[in-house]
């Protein structure tokens, strides 16, 4: 369901593995503590205009005075919101690569923790709405890696900027009126509504117009809280979106061919790489994020996280020829010579690729940045 992910993330959409001058209140200072600079509100005479009609138009379509009042004190125009929505690149990450991300070892470990230490919320989300508690856990473990990520914007600046800013005006200020929704009934005050650049909340990163149509109060306080440190609410309204979305209860995502995978529609989502059996259930997942990559991601690191072992087929060398054992020993290697990866996970990122630029430039050879077996061998 495109509509419920702005952009394909699902790994942290804050920062991981997922973000206060004059005028704010001390509520929206504290929980903007932290924030880049460009993160933080400025002045912006056209956004001013902007929020001056918005209003008229949020009145009639029913949100109080006072709620405006109290969503738009200490808001305003962030241009590191802008500036991140223009300059997302359009990629595509192999499938080796995203499972490394997705399914790390930390992740797993994190994962499982998690899960242990949730069990008994999970186990009663599973039997209410049918989806497993692995899945869930899944989920939560991409989208903000358990709760350790789930964004620090204010999503009434954020929205309202994208909204403003006209490029995808419409879907934003449809974002807006949703997240001015969620504080009229009360769900959560104005200064603790926070989010990713983008607007998406909470433990498994709900925008507004999705949790207004799915989150639930699983916890019975008379609030659909997906902000608290408690991550009931949120685990349970995953559980509902997946089960209204059309979840099968006791049939498997799917799995990897020859590896114990159910019988299903089969698909190679990198060429040379494993094949995957997928079910009913695998779409459903895409509803979440409309992705192969994400749904198997979800899928392997449920399974990972119930016990299951990695994948046992092997993925083809990259453009460059190098195998995952190869991208691993070559940021081993440049780490150990004082050029910083940022870890060895085989994926070679931005940090890694400055990283070569670096060591290519000690060695007086073109700093390209790119990876290659002579460069392997160079570091001896």
């Amino acid at each position: 369901m495109t509509s419920r992910r702005v952009f394909i993330l699902g790994l942290g959409a804050v920062g991981l593995s997922a973000c206060a001058t004059g005028g704010v209140t001390s509520g929206a200072a504290a929980a903007t503590d932290g924030l880049p600079a460009d993160l933080l509100p400025q002045r912006n005479a056209g956004y001013d205009a902007w929020v001056s009609s918005f209003r008229a138009r949020a009145g009639a379509g029913g949100i109080s005075n006072a709620t405006l009042n109290s969503a738009f004190r200490g808001t305003g125009y962030l241009p590191g919101v802008v500036k991140r929505d223009r300059n997302q690149v359009e990629f595509s990450r192999t499938l080796e690569d995203y499972l490394a991300i997705a399914a790390s070892d930390e992740r797993v470990s994190k994962g499982r923790a998690a899960f242990a230490g949730h069990r008994s919320t999970l186990a009663a989300v599973e039997a209410r709405y049918g989806v497993p508690a692995e899945v869930v856990t899944a989920i939560w473990g991409l989208e903000s890696f358990y709760g350790e990520r789930r964004g620090d914007v204010p999503v009434i600046s954020a929205t309202s900027t994208l909204a403003f800013d006209g490029r995808r005006g419409a879907f934003f200020e449809k974002q807006l009126m949703a997240a001015l929704k969620i504080i009229q009934n009360g769900d959560i005050p104005a200064s603790r509504l926070t989010g990713s650049w983008a607007g998406a909340m909470g433990h498994t990163q709900f925008i507004p117009t999705s949790y207004e149509a799915f989150a639930v109060d699983f916890t019975g306080d008379g609030r659909r809280d997906i902000w608290s440190d408690d991550p009931a609410d949120s685990l349970a309204s995953t559980a509902a979106y997946l089960s209204r979305n059309g979840w099968t209860q006791g049939r498997k995502w799917g799995g990897e061919v020859g590896n114990g995978a159910p019988a299903g529609s089969v698909i190679q989502p990198q060429a040379g790489g494993p094949k995957f059996s997928v079910t009913s259930n695998f779409r459903v997942i895409k509803r979440y994020n409309n992705s192969d990559s994400y749904a198997i991601g979800v899928g392997h690191l449920s399974d990972r996280i119930a016990g299951a072992g990695p994948l046992r087929g092997s993925f083809p060398p990259d453009k460059n020829g190098l195998t995952k054992d190869d991208r691993q020993r070559l940021q081993q290697r440049l780490t150990a010579k004082g050029f910083d990866t940022g870890g060895a996970d085989g994926v070679i990122g931005p940090k890694s690729e400055a990283a070569i630029s670096a060591y290519q430039s000690s060695i007086g050879i073109p700093a390209t940045g790119t990876p290659s077996q002579d460069l392997l061998r160079s570091l001896g």
